[in-house]
């Protein structure tokens, strides 16, 4: 076994092609061992150098809705009346405390995910 840092991208591309050839090793051998500690080292690195970013509130609303077969209607009285449920799936309207409570509660989207910021899109009257 010899193990380096993951450094840049050749180190992370050696280091990938490295776990693919040993992959399959059973779990309690010498390279087993080296596959378990090469996939933490890649996972540390892809994780500082390419981050996936969490999906703003309104996407993570209408990607559980399609997970649960839900329409816009479905949200009436979990986040307001018909015309309120529009005005925040199209980004006309912020999500006030009491919706990101009700949809953490009834949909199992994380509160922590519903409070970042997006935004609105801008009115085109006047």
């Amino acid at each position: 076994m010899n193990l380096k840092p993951i450094k840049n991208e050749n180190d992370y591309r050696n280091a990938l092609n490295r776990l693919e050839d040993i992959f399959d090793a059973p779990i309690d051998s010498k390279e087993g061992d080296e596959a378990e500690i090469l996939s933490l080292m890649i996972e540390n690195y892809e994780n500082e150098h390419y981050p996936i970013e969490a999906p703003d509130p309104i996407e993570a609303i209408k990607i559980r809705m399609e997970e649960l077969n839900l329409r816009q209607k479905d949200l009436v009285g979990i986040i307001g009346g018909k015309s309120r449920v529009s005005e925040i799936l199209n980004r006309k309207k912020k999500l006030t405390v009491e919706m990101i409570r009700e949809l953490e509660r009834i949909l199992q989207i994380s509160a922590s995910v519903l409070v970042n910021n997006y935004q609105l899109v801008k009115n085109n009257k006047g």
